[in-house]
């Protein structure tokens, strides 16, 4: 069970406000989408869920505040993976998804073959095998990318929070991705927020939206309730149509003046 519990949450930088007086919950399992204009809070909203920032209100997963926690502890039930990550100097594709794997180890603080076999599993599935043995510092941007992703998902934390997940991914890779977050949702019950600027992947893969201007919730529920071509024209200043998929699913198309 990950369910996630967030009540009256706001944070910001110093004295500056970011984000204000924000509440959801996800269900075990569940797939919510935070999406909103630049500068919307939406970076900082995942900052807070996840005790990286200051903030008021609470955050609880299963009914258990994350607030105090050991951060062991914390990285068992929360996983997050920043859009702009700072990597470490001088370790390998494989040596740095393994430390996803940390939470987990015991008192050695050794690797086992079942943690060897989750990074194995993830670096295939991701398409990172060939690059296993690769230095973090020569890969491309959007190999970079799926690695610190693929760290997130070997913490199999039952929350797992994603910052731009798709940025700097080309269409096939940035599908392969959100197939395999959807798949490991699916079979391990892990509860998934994201925040994506492609409004049509969004919809596509969250089961909700949080639609986030100015730091508060304009909108929440379906994709297809929230990404209406009148919310987007006023949130996001643009001039869109919204289509639709054979199977539903809307899709946001630009349009010129």
């Amino acid at each position: 069970m990950s369910a996630l519990e967030v009540h009256e949450l706001s944070a910001g930088y110093r004295s500056t406000p970011v984000v204000s007086g924000v509440s959801t919950t996800v269900d075990t399992g569940g797939w919510l989408g935070i999406i909103g204009p630049n500068g919307a809070g939406k970076s900082t909203l995942l900052k807070a869920v996840a005790g990286l920032v200051r903030h008021s209100g609470r955050v609880l997963v299963d009914g258990r505040p994350l607030t105090g926690l050991r951060r062991r502890d914390r990285a068992r039930l929360v996983g997050y993976a920043p859009q702009i990550p700072q990597l470490p100097v001088g370790l390998t594709v494989t040596d740095y998804v393994l430390l996803g794997r940390t939470p987990h180890l015991g008192l050695l603080g050794r690797e086992g073959p079942a943690d060897l076999a989750v990074v194995g599993s993830l670096l295939d599935r991701l398409d990172l095998a060939r690059l296993a043995d690769r230095p973090l510092a020569t890969l491309s941007g959007g190999e970079r990318q799926r690695a610190v992703l693929a760290r997130a998902l070997a913490q199999r934390a039952g929350v797992l929070l994603l910052d731009e997940p798709t940025t700097g991914l080309d269409v096939g890779h940035a599908q392969a991705l959100l197939d395999l977050i959807d798949e490991l949702r699916r079979e391990l019950g892990t509860t998934v927020v994201t925040t994506l600027h492609d409004l049509t992947l969004a919809a596509q893969y969250a089961e909700r939206l949080l639609l986030l201007d100015a730091g508060r919730v304009a909108a929440e529920g379906a994709p297809a309730d929230v990404l209406t071509a009148e919310s987007l024209s006023t949130r996001y200043t643009a001039r869109v149509t919204v289509l639709r998929t054979p199977d539903g699913h809307p899709v946001i198309a630009p349009t010129r003046s």
